[in-house]
C-alpha cells in the first residue's frame, strides 16, 4: 500500500519536474523567436533607412573634376566634358589665340613633365632675336623656377615670317609639399626694343611630375 503511494508521488514528481522543464523550454523558445523578429525589424529598417540615403554627389567646378567624375568626354581641341547639363572646357592656355604665330608640339597644354623637359614647337620668325627667343617656367604661385633659351633646330633659318621649328630644354626641381603641382610654361616673343606693346606669349598649363634634378 504504502509503496504504490511512494510510486505514485514519485511519477506525480517526475511529471512535474517535465512539466517544469517544458515550460521553460518553450519560454526560452518563445524568448528567441521575439528577439529574432526584433532583429529582423531592426535589419529591415535600417535596409530601408540604407536605401533612402544616398552618398553625397562630388561638387564638379572644372573640367578636371568633370573627368574624374567618369563623365563622358568630347575630344575637340580644347576637350570638352559635361556634367548635370554644364560644359567644361579643358584649359589650354593662349594657345587657340597664338596658333597662326607660335605653337608648341611638345610637352602639349595639360601635360605632366619631369626635369629635364624638352620643348619643341614651331614659331614665326619675328618671334625670335638674333635666333633666340626666352623660355621660363612658373610654378602654381607664379614663381619662376627655371629659365632658358629657345633656338632654331638645325640652323634653321630664324630671318623669315614662315614657321622655323624651335628646341628649348629647362631643368627644374619642385618642393614636394607644394600646394599644387600645376605650373605654367611660357614661351616670350623675344623684344629688344623693351617696349610694352611688343610684348607678346604663349601660355600653356602643365603638371609636374618627378623631378630628377636634385636640388643643390
Amino acid at each position: 500500500m504504502f509503496r504504490r503511494r511512494s510510486d505514485a508521488v514519485n511519477v506525480g514528481h517526475i511529471h512535474a519536474i517535465l512539466a517544469s522543464r517544458n515550460k521553460t523550454t518553450m519560454k526560452k523558445r518563445i524568448i528567441s523567436i521575439i528577439i529574432l523578429v526584433i532583429l529582423a525589424i531592426i535589419l529591415g529598417l535600417l535596409l530601408n533607412y540604407t536605401k533612402k540615403v544616398t552618398l553625397p554627389i562630388p561638387l564638379v567646378t572644372s573640367f578636371e573634376l568633370c573627368v574624374e567624375a567618369g563623365n563622358p568626354v568630347m575630344e575637340s581641341f580644347p576637350r570638352q566634358c559635361n556634367s548635370d547639363g554644364k560644359t567644361f572646357v579643358e584649359d589650354v592656355g593662349n594657345e587657340l589665340s597664338k596658333i597662326n604665330i607660335i605653337h608648341i608640339s611638345s610637352p602639349r597644354p595639360g601635360e605632366s613633365i619631369s626635369s629635364p623637359v624638352i620643348i619643341t614647337g614651331q614659331a614665326r620668325g619675328n618671334w625670335f632675336f638674333e635666333a633666340s627667343f626666352p623660355v621660363m617656367l612658373t610654378d602654381w604661385d607664379g614663381r619662376i623656377i627655371a629659365e632658358g633659351i629657345a633656338q632654331p633646330q638645325n640652323g634653321e633659318n630664324w630671318m623669315t615670317t614662315e614657321f622655323v621649328p624651335f628646341e628649348a630644354k629647362l631643368e627644374f626641381t619642385i618642393d614636394d609639399n607644394i600646394y599644387s603641382r600645376r605650373g605654367t610654361l611660357i614661351l616670350k616673343k623675344d623684344n629688344p626694343s623693351g617696349l610694352p606693346e611688343n610684348d607678346d606669349a604663349l601660355e600653356i598649363p602643365v603638371v609636374f611630375g618627378d623631378s630628377k634634378i636634385e636640388p643643390i
